[in-house]
């Protein structure tokens, strides 16, 4: 992405308030998952990979993610 600013003949579309408030939200959050992301990734290059006896099967996370967004949604009568 490009720290290069608008150029002059195309003026820029203020948010509202309360718009500018959950773009920061998102940001800082998109921010917080990169960061945790980067640790894990640092943790594996100083010390390798873990080993399969300490890791979680990808299929129990999937079956936990899928039931934490059915929880999510409300039912179907």
């Amino acid at each position: 992405m490009s720290e290069q600013p608008a150029p002059a003949d195309h003026a820029r579309q203020q948010l509202e308030p309360a718009a500018a408030d959950a773009v920061r939200a998102y940001a800082a959050q998109t921010r917080e998952s990169a960061d945790r992301l980067a640790a894990v990734l640092e943790d594996i290059a100083a010390n390798g990979l873990p080993s399969a006896e300490d890791c979680t099967p990808w299929e129990e996370l999937r079956q936990a993610k899928l039931a934490r967004l059915a929880a999510q949604r409300p039912a179907v009568a």
